[in-house]
């Protein structure tokens, strides 16, 4: 059994803490970078992230702010600050919390009373630098919710082929990012049909992506739920974390921390979404309701991996939790209407 960390993150944690040095000496200050939680009665899971950045005095960053105005590269500028201290703070109760090595914190909270719905709790690093982060309450009679991924599925990116995922994170101003049509509309009128359900986005992105995400979301319509996105570089077993595994702990996560919901399930079928979900489905049928792909064209197969998943590789075959495929937003409103098994 491994009882160290994997050699990679214990070098990546030596240059971080280096570099955390030489930064704070050159002006970098301390931020907090607030993420959408969720909860429940119980306990409410708050997420943010402990970084450094430039100082917004540094005339340099301000010019290069306002010539590539939202471009993909800003999300970056920001470096973790590892194992910072920190509070949480709603109403009359602060609880002190840690980041992790990466600088992030996720933790989860008993709820000192807040009712179902949408609140504010503030996060504070150890510096006095702060931000609100919002966390939707979900009642215990809720028994329907949406796990969404976001990489063609509500957003077009052609990932994870290499140059063109550089260009799209990197180069491209937010505005030229694409919505899968249909999506946004099927999305609302579930949740309408459906007041208190929540929707959580579950992806293999990264948490630096988040603001951009949260802006396109709010463009083009798409409902606000929590996201569980993760994070990039070595981890404590290797060089790189599982996409995959991520999202198989999330789906464990979420059914551990909402037991009385059934989820509908949406993916794409450019990567591993329908064996994901259908693994999900088989071990526990009490946790999904159904399960809707959304088909990639051959096109964006390609552009996506170079070649498409074929039904056959999927090893799972729950025998509950239907699936149905569709190109786009409203074909898939369709056949879920077909199948009558939510009201929307």
């Amino acid at each position: 059994m491994r009882t160290r960390p994997f050699f990679g993150a214990r070098i990546e944690d030596r240059l971080k803490k280096v570099i955390n040095r030489v930064l704070k000496r050159r002006g970098w200050q301390e931020s907090v970078r607030p993420y959408t939680g969720y909860g429940t009665s119980e306990q409410i899971r708050v997420l943010a992230r402990i970084v450094l950045q430039p100082s917004k005095q540094f005339g340099i960053v301000q010019a290069a702010n306002a010539l590539l105005y939202r471009r993909g590269w800003r999300n970056f500028i920001a470096f973790s600050k590892a194992d910072a201290a920190a509070s949480v703070r709603f109403g009359d109760t602060t609880v002190p919390v840690r980041a992790d090595r990466g600088g992030y914190i996720d933790v989860r909270i008993k709820n000192p009373g807040l009712e179902p719905g949408w609140h504010s709790v503030t996060v504070q690093g150890s510096d006095g630098a702060s931000a609100v982060a919002s966390v939707q309450i979900i009642g215990d009679d809720i028994t329907f919710g949406v796990v969404s991924d976001i990489d063609d599925t509500i957003l077009s990116t052609w990932l994870p082929r290499p140059f063109l995922a550089a260009w799209n994170s990197f180069v491209l101003t937010e505005q030229a990012r694409q919505a899968i049509p249909g999506m946004a509309r099927w999305y609302q009128q579930m949740l309408e049909a459906n007041p208190g359900a929540p929707i959580i986005f579950v992806s293999t992105g990264a948490f630096n992506t988040y603001p951009m995400i949260r802006r396109f979301q709010k463009r083009h319509g798409i409902p606000h739920g929590a996201m569980l996105l993760t994070d990039w570089g070595p981890t404590n077993t290797g060089w790189f974390r599982s996409g995959t595994d991520h999202k198989r702990t999330a789906l464990r996560e979420l059914a551990r921390d909402l037991p009385n919901i059934r989820w509908l399930l949406v993916g794409d079928d450019g990567q591993h979404d329908p064996e994901l979900y259908a693994e999900f489905a088989e071990l526990q049928p009490e946790h999904v309701l159904a399960r809707a792909i959304r088909e990639l064209s051959p096109g964006e197969a390609v552009l996506a991996h170079g070649i498409r998943l074929e039904d056959g590789e999927h090893r799972w075959n729950p025998t509950t939790a239907p699936e149905f495929r569709a190109p786009d937003g409203d074909g898939l409103a369709d056949k879920l209407r077909k199948l009558d098994i939510i009201s929307f």
